[in-house]
């Protein structure tokens, strides 16, 4: 099986969309001989700014010299950055061949139909232990009790916090929400949040005494406790490092790590698309995949608190499945002007429906519909302060052509599809 052969068998399996349950993640990771019971988790929630303390905790435990496994979703640009070792995205060869294997063991058992996420999901554990590794940080994909990542059981739980994002899937309100994560909580495994919604941290705080699991809050006093330097932008991720080193300590029995260890991975943190700031010339370009109402929130904190008195060129890409018109609502009057660009994605808003809520929201600034990111990106050549947002799918196709990863085509982006549940 070729890479390209991978990746279009990856594509078929998203016609299944989301199949909320662990059955079938179970006995397709029996099949191959349950990779993940040779392996240590530490398994991460949250409704945003998950994958960053997955990024901390990775380069915490790699300053602290071990082999590390990184599982997150989505991926900006390449598949592989999906699955990584040590920050090294599995490599072309090394993916095809574990498609083959488990396609093969998918076509012995009678029934099994995976997922994409599913399906995913065990490639990571086969290639992790395939590698190796002293430690995988794991993160869910949505919610978290029905999520294919919660056949593992880890070494701590950690909930970064609880926000409005799927309510579709996940449930109407905080509490529901706080439910579907609190699911990756198991009996006596520690669990760590920073959730600050009272009603949400109850329910994970009474998950976890039903469950014998000691639960530690990270909140006020924690924060301003914290002196660390970190190497994200925002004051938010402050909050999420200040998580990360308490899963840290509190770990350190089963996984040692020095306090030079601790302050060396979160200085050195990396995490692409997450207030990354890129330079091209003279202009500043500030990449952010705010993509729900507490993205948004944070997003424009960050523009307050790191870019006090300018006013971006917004460019603007957005999924028809989100808070699209209130980020509108938001952002536009915080730009200088703004240029609206129809991602490649079938789930998208086109340029025009987002130029017309842009004009909508009475901000008054000039609004252009672009045809493609590329075009976008051409307009706003000689703006000194470009601010680029909507989604992380729209940020992996901009990072494609500002050069940040190798091309890709439309196979692999469309792998970043999301499907409602069948």
């Amino acid at each position: 099986m070729t890479y390209a052969d991978a990746l279009a068998y990856l594509q078929s399996l998203r016609m299944f969309g989301f199949q909320p349950g662990l059955e079938t993640t179970r006995r397709l990771a029996a099949t191959v001989g349950n990779p993940h019971e040779r392996l240590r988790f530490i398994h991460v929630a949250g409704t945003n700014g998950k994958g960053s303390v997955c990024a901390m905790l990775e380069s915490v435990h790699r300053a602290a010299g071990r082999r590390v496994g990184l599982y997150t979703s989505p991926h900006l640009v390449r598949f592989g950055e999906r699955i990584q070792v040590n920050r090294t995205p599995v490599a072309d060869a090394d993916l095809a061949r574990h498609v083959a294997t488990l396609k093969a063991a998918v076509a012995n058992l009678p029934g099994l139909d995976p997922t994409f996420f599913e399906f995913t999901t065990v490639l990571a554990l086969m290639h992790f232990a395939e590698q190796r590794v002293d430690l995988v940080v794991w993160e869910t994909g949505l919610g978290g009790r029905l999520d294919a990542t919660n056949i593992v059981t880890p070494l701590a739980s950690v909930i970064t916090n609880i926000g409005w994002d799927h309510q579709k899937v996940l449930g109407a309100t905080l509490p529901a929400i706080a439910a579907e994560k609190a699911g990756i909580i198991k009996p006596g495994v520690p669990v760590l949040t920073a959730t600050a919604d009272s009603e949400a941290r109850a329910v994970i705080e009474w998950k976890a005494r039903e469950l014998d699991a000691p639960c530690l809050t990270v909140g006020p006093a924690e924060l301003a406790n914290f002196r660390l330097e970190v190497g994200l932008l925002g004051a938010h991720q402050r909050v999420n490092a200040a998580l990360a080193a308490a899963t840290v300590r509190l770990l350190r029995v089963f996984l040692p790590v020095s306090d030079e260890q601790l302050a060396t991975g979160l200085r050195k943190v990396t995490w692409p698309g997450r207030l990354q700031v890129l330079r091209r010339g003279p202009q500043t370009l500030l990449l952010d995949g705010a993509h729900n109402r507490d993205g948004v929130a944070t997003l424009t904190a960050a523009l307050r608190d790191h870019f006090p008195g300018r006013r971006p060129t917004l460019v603007l890409g957005a999924l028809a499945d989100k808070d699209w018109r209130e980020m509108d609502q938001t952002l536009v009057p915080r730009a200088g002007r703004v240029i609206t660009d129809p991602e490649a994605s079938g789930r998208t808003v086109t340029a025009e429906e987002l130029r017309a809520a842009c004009v909508a929201t009475g901000a008054g600034r000039p609004v252009k519909a672009a045809t493609s990111a590329a075009e976008a990106l051409r307009l706003c050549t000689a703006d000194p302060f470009v601010l680029v947002t909507g989604s992380l799918y729209f940020l992996g196709e901009v990072l494609e052509l500002l050069g940040h990863g190798q091309p890709i085509g439309t196979e692999e982006r469309s792998l970043n599809e999301w499907s409602p549940p069948r």
